[in-house]
């Protein structure tokens, strides 16, 4: 019997790859489950051996779905289907997204504070901070977003500082039409010094420096925004 695996998806149809690099046959009888239903997956792969599809693409790894027992897979479908058709299913739905909703609008909140904190801009700036820092909220806020402000590895201050220079570094600066040589460190490099200008334009602020509206690539981004 195959034994449960993480693959990689294979050069041909009807395999895969271990993570070894060697090929592998697609079992006889199996079907792929594609990603997307969590509740199925778990049950699947509680079920029996299976082969978990990953992708990795740059840093990113992407699930491609799980390769099963054909007749397995539809076992778990049918007992699904029969037990979210319940009253009792949809009212543990509900509960859930209320709470996934409560828990989503309060990081929002406590992650809006933590830009705001981070920028300090003197009084005289205030409604730039308060404008900047709901923009940067937007973007960096949803679930799912992938963004910095998504991980629980650093802390909500280091999130906030992070997603600022992210946002400053798109909007502020020529960094998405730049052509940067493929070169080791190179990306990292321009970053770097792109992520020293931002902070260079947001210690004005912070100081209450006079700071031109017409030339601020800050404001005109901020103004340019829908």
């Amino acid at each position: 019997m195959p034994e449960s695996l993480v693959v990689s998806p294979g050069d041909r149809p009807g395999t895969c790859k271990d993570q070894r690099g060697k090929v592998l046959t697609i079992p006889q009888g199996w079907a792929l489950l594609p990603p997307g239903d969590a509740g199925l997956t778990r049950r699947v792969k509680a079920a029996g051996p299976t082969w978990t599809v990953q992708e990795k693409k740059g840093r990113r790894v992407f699930s491609q779905g799980v390769w099963a027992d054909a007749r397995i897979i539809e076992e778990k479908k049918k007992e699904l289907e029969i037990e979210r058709s319940t009253e009792a299913y949809a009212k543990r739905q509900l509960a859930d997204k209320t709470r996934r909703d409560k828990k989503q609008a309060n990081y929002v909140n406590e992650f809006e504070s933590a830009v705001l904190e981070f920028l300090d801009f003197a009084p005289l700036y205030e409604s730039i901070a308060v404008k900047l820092a709901k923009q940067v909220t937007e973007h960096a806020t949803p679930v799912g977003s992938g963004t910095v402000a998504r991980t629980e590895r650093i802390s909500v201050e280091r999130r906030a500082e992070s997603a600022v220079i992210a946002w400053m570094r798109h909007q502020t600066t020529a960094y998405d039409s730049m052509k940067i040589a493929r070169i080791r460190g190179e990306r990292r490099d321009v970053r770097r010094q792109l992520a020293q200008r931002s902070r260079e334009l947001l210690d004005n602020y912070r100081r209450g420096n006079p700071v031109s509206p017409e030339t601020c690539p800050l404001q005109i981004a901020l103004r340019n925004l829908p």
